[in-house]
């Protein structure tokens, strides 16, 4: 899927946080600066076009909805990251973090407790 801009980010961090809505509804909370209401709309189709959105009718108009949970988004990021830095290591990845002193020892013997108990 092909990563998520800015302001396609805070869209779908609304939809994750609210639930299915209407464009209007996805205008009336969208922070401010708000965008106009047709951009919003055509951001909105663009979602949906990338396969983040989809929509269900309800009489004359469209009520949209995340068709990609944030974590499976997140997951597809980690995978683009380590693919692109780490030569699709998730072991390169740790010892990185590990050198760079962003993980602490206890922390990954945290992280071997959980992978012997298959968590």
């Amino acid at each position: 899927m092909k990563k998520l801009t800015k302001k396609e980010e805070v869209i779908m961090n609304l939809f994750w946080d609210n639930g299915p809505m209407y464009v209007r509804e996805l205008h009336d909370i969208y922070p401010e600066p708000k965008p106009h209401f047709n951009t919003l709309s055509t951001q909105v189709r663009t979602l949906e076009a990338n396969g983040y959105l989809s929509h269900k009718v309800t009489g004359a108009t469209f009520q949209f909805y995340a068709a990609v949970s944030r974590d499976e988004y997140s997951d597809m990021n980690l995978d683009t990251l380590i693919g692109k830095c780490f030569e699709n290591s998730y072991v390169n990845a740790i010892s990185a973090l590990i050198k760079k002193e962003k993980v602490t020892v206890s922390e990954l013997q945290q992280l071997i407790d959980q992978v012997r108990k298959g968590i």
